[in-house]
């Protein structure tokens, strides 16, 4: 075959896969499922157009898919976003992925005549959920927020479980001496390197993005894309998990303040719907229809009492502690979608030589077939019909694609509030953002919310930040302090008592005085409260220690109320346009800092 007719067949099943998912939305169908449809339609025992059974090719494939999903899930997600579900997720991701492969495992040694070690093997490929498969179904549902990120941090820290029992096992039956304390030194070996690689090259990928000014914004997805193949490959070659390594790279860079970060998440999640639908035509392609025969019934069952029992049984027990009601527990048994994870772990044995492995990879298309009919379709429904949902989407989407805004220099940041933040209860003006960024919208409960200086930043909101490239590194570090703190205003000092007794003057303002716009001190006196920001040239109207306001910009004015006031009154007519504009603003200020003085 020519190269031309390869690169032609690549792109009539990209198409035919898209077509796919056009059709699916509108006959309420996974699109998944019409994927595995025309993997089999063009296979062997199909069409025949493509001759298919190379295992080796479709692990790697598949392998690199996965890459490709934990990374975007974990991007998508974000740290702060998976910290307040942390415990719950780690619990299923662990507990609840061994429970549901023994279970699993042990009604397949029986209804197959496996014996313990292999029914285990079959429950340990299908006991993990899928990433792709999970965010796919979120990104068109109206979850409860809580549940929806439990979800996420599930579905992205289960793989790197599943594989490791996957792993375990079939060292088990190529040796029988293999057992548990040889497991549990993989385990830990495995976990504990991932993890060390992960964070590290996250460090390192998040530093050189903020550092490194690169030519186009189409380089910053290939950087966070090289990130991912060094990540996997130092753990893995290292003997450590390579897919929680990539899974926490994704999630430092989903909660860091890098440029172009849209148009990464964009590309990103891109890829993993192309390695989705990869692995689903594959295992198409992998599955021979006149196979299916001798374990289509019990296959059938095997699937059922996964979905219906193992998973729910699974989730009951490890949600329990976490206090999730019972239509939550129904709703996260019913959301354990499997796709691409089980066609890739099924290629192990296989490779492996371990005998009936065959019979194992027509078993998994059971599974998944099922699995996504039934809890794909059905999710949105159970979720409603439990009153789970609200009238947000699960995962929030970008407000505006951020192409031309990058054009034109700036950037967009989307920060969630989470409770115990330190800009929770803030003003917009005591957010410390430099001249060269502003809030531009506030989401709140579904509302944007066009702030104003004196609107309060509350739990859940989602500030989107409009700044430019150039103050990105404030930015980074100020967005830490948000977190953290300290942030916002110091405590401001007693007013002076009559205006008359206080010092005013009045002078041009000088470079020694330092940055007009967020000075630290004014003359002898710290500043206390920064009150406002001049946005279209150098200025701001701050408070000083001595309980005097200061108007900083071209001409420096100092004093009490009434004497900057008076000022302004009499500089006004003399005004340009713009300078009218920000003398306006300042009056309003100090009118509504003098109100809110009188009601403290």
């Amino acid at each position: 075959m020519h190269d031309g007719e390869r690169i032609l067949i690549v792109g009539a099943l990209l198409s035919a896969g898209l077509l796919a998912s056009l059709v699916a939305s509108r006959v309420r169908v996974p699109g998944l499922v019409l994927f595995l449809a025309i993997g089999m339609l063009v296979g062997t025992d199909g069409a025949g157009w493509i001759d298919f059974d190379d295992y080796a090719v479709a692990r790697t494939v598949g392998i690199v898919a996965l890459i490709l999903i934990l990374f975007e899930g974990g991007l998508a997600a974000g740290i702060p976003e998976i910290r307040p579900v942390l415990g719950v997720s780690l619990t299923l991701a662990i507990v609840g992925t061994v429970l549901t492969a023994v279970v699993t495992g042990l009604v397949a040694a029986w209804l197959f005549d496996f014996n313990t070690t292999e029914g285990l093997l079959v429950g340990s490929i299908v006991a993990g959920t899928d990433g792709a498969a999970i965010f796919a179904l979120l990104r068109g549902s109206t979850l409860r927020r809580r549940l929806a990120r439990t979800l996420e941090g599930e579905s992205g820290l289960n793989d790197p479980i599943a594989v490791l029992l996957v792993v375990g096992f079939i060292h088990h039956l190529q040796n029988p001496d293999y057992g548990l304390p040889e497991f549990l030194l993989l385990f830990a070996r495995q976990i504990a390197i991932g993890g060390l690689v992960g964070v590290g090259v996250g460090y390192v990928v998040t530093w050189a993005l903020r550092e490194a000014k690169l030519a186009s914004g189409g380089l910053y997805p290939v950087a966070t894309l090289a990130g991912c193949a060094v990540a996997f490959g130092v753990a893995d070659t290292a003997h450590g998990s390579g897919f929680l390594a990539v899974y926490l790279v994704g999630l430092m860079l989903g909660s860091a303040t890098i440029p172009a970060r849209q148009t990464i998440a964009a590309f990103h999640e891109g890829m993993a719907w192309v390695a989705q639908l990869s692995m689903f035509l594959v295992l198409g392609l992998l599955v021979f229809p006149s196979q299916l025969a001798d374990v289509a019934l019990e296959g059938t069952v095997l699937a059922l009492v996964l979905v219906f029992v193992a998973r729910p049984l699974a989730t009951v027990i490890c949600t329990a502690p976490f206090g999730f009601s019972w239509q939550e527990q129904a709703v996260l048994g019913w959301a354990g979608l499997r796709g691409a994870v089980p066609v890739v772990l099924a290629t192990f044995p296989v490779i492996d030589h371990i005998p009936r492995a065959g019979e194992f990879f027509n078993i998994v298309f059971f599974v998944v077939l099922l699995s996504t009919i039934l809890q794909g379709t059905t999710f949105e429904w159970l979720a409603k019909k439990l009153r789970v949902t609200t009238d947000d989407p699960a995962l929030p989407r970008p407000l505006a694609e951020s192409g031309t805004i990058r054009r034109l220099g700036a950037e967009v940041l989307e920060f969630p509030v989470a409770p115990d933040d330190a800009i929770v209860g803030l003003a917009v003006r005591d957010l410390g953002l430099p001249r060269e960024a502003v809030v531009n919208v506030i989401v709140r409960e579904g509302q944007a919310i066009p702030p104003r200086g004196s609107t309060r930043v509350v739990a859940g909101d989602r500030l989107h930040v409009l700044y430019r490239e150039e103050t990105s590194r404030e930015l980074v570090s100020l967005t830490s302090s948000w977190r953290t703190g300290p942030i916002g205003p110091r405590a401001r000092p007693a007013r002076a008592v009559r205006s008359s007794s206080t010092i005013f003057s009045a002078r041009p303002w000088t470079d020694a005085d330092g940055d007009a716009t967020r000075p630290a001190r004014v003359g002898e006196q710290d500043v206390v409260d920064l009150l406002r920001i001049r946005r279209d040239a150098p200025g701001s109207l701050v408070v000083l220690a001595d309980g005097r306001y200061a108007l900083c910009g071209a001409v420096l004015v100092v004093g009490a109320r009434r004497q900057v006031t008076g000022w302004i009154e009499r500089r006004m007519p003399a005004a340009g346009e713009a300078e009218r504009a920000w003398l306006r603003t300042v009056l309003g200020a100090v009118a509504t800092d003098l109100a809110e003085a009188r009601r403290s």
